[in-house]
């Protein structure tokens, strides 16, 4: 494993962690889904967009969408470890009056782009951004990352033809293919398989990643950009609950509480103590 992968993997874990912990420290809430896509976000905001912290609204910046809003957690940690806000911040989650809501809030927080949390709106929105890049002549890249539950919505696959009619390529998806929603297994809820072929079948280029391997996604996320003429997105094979063996694929951990035993269990097997 080269050096870059090794810190990729080790801040991963450290944002799991902390995503984790904070949670738990709220009162709960959906832990399923934050703990699926550590991998994802740090690969994104730690190697792949052009951000800067000290610049949260710098015109020449890459745009990230959360369209699966509820895992906000999981955001606020990759975005304070990025540097856009003291670590300590994370113990105002989901608090009264506190700039950290549950489901992320752009008027509440330097760093978020989009408010979401109703499900399946929020690639249309990457579309209009996309549109507007291109009117502009400019180079920002919008990444949005989806879930597969999510995907059962219409206006998703609506957006997904927008997208390819305008052909844009500064728009990479990421669906984190967990397998799980709130009502249980995916492929049983509303069936999405073959989801490559759907997506291919409106005009986007497809990729599959290992999404808790940063490697995988790297190379994922490189390939989607050198495409011209279309949209791409990424199907991030991932598990719910990640890194928690009594939260790993049980849609129950899709949002809940954990008990004092749960979370002590849970801290120690995500690694009390992580060296970057």
């Amino acid at each position: 494993m080269d050096e870059k992968t090794t810190y990729l993997n080790k801040m991963a874990k450290k944002i799991r962690y902390l995503t984790f912990k904070a949670i738990a420290n709220a009162g709960g809430g959906h832990f399923g889904g934050s703990l699926s896509i550590a991998e994802i976000l740090t690969v994104l905001y730690f190697e792949i967009m052009n951000v800067d912290p000290e610049r949260p609204d710098d015109e020449d910046r890459d745009i990230f969408i959360l369209s699966k809003g509820h895992a906000g957690p999981a955001l606020y940690t990759t975005l304070a470890m990025r540097g856009y806000f003291p670590l300590s911040f994370l113990d105002n989650l989901d608090k009264p009056l506190s700039s950290l809501p549950k489901h992320v809030d752009r008027l509440k927080l330097k760093g978020i782009e989009v408010s979401t949390g109703p499900l399946g709106q929020f690639l249309s929105v990457a579309c209009g951004m996309g549109i507007s890049l291109k009117q502009q002549s400019k180079e920002n890249y919008v990444y949005i990352l989806l879930g597969d539950g999510e995907c059962n919505s219409g206006q998703v696959w609506e957006a997904a033809m927008t997208a390819s009619k305008y052909k844009l390529d500064n728009i990479t998806a990421i669906v984190d293919r967990n397998n799980y929603q709130i009502d249980g297994p995916s492929e049983e809820v509303m069936p999405l398989e073959p989801l490559k072929d759907k997506f291919n079948s409106f005009g986007w280029h497809v990729f599959h990643s290992d999404g808790h391997d940063p490697k995988s996604l790297l190379e994922a996320f490189h390939s989607a950009k050198q495409q011209r003429g279309k949209p791409s997105v990424i199907i991030a094979n991932t598990k719910k609950g990640y890194g928690v063996s009594f939260m790993e694929n049980r849609p129950e951990w899709h949002s809940g509480k954990v008990t004092l035993e749960q979370f002590e269990t849970g801290c120690a097997e995500l690694g009390e103590k992580i060296d970057l």
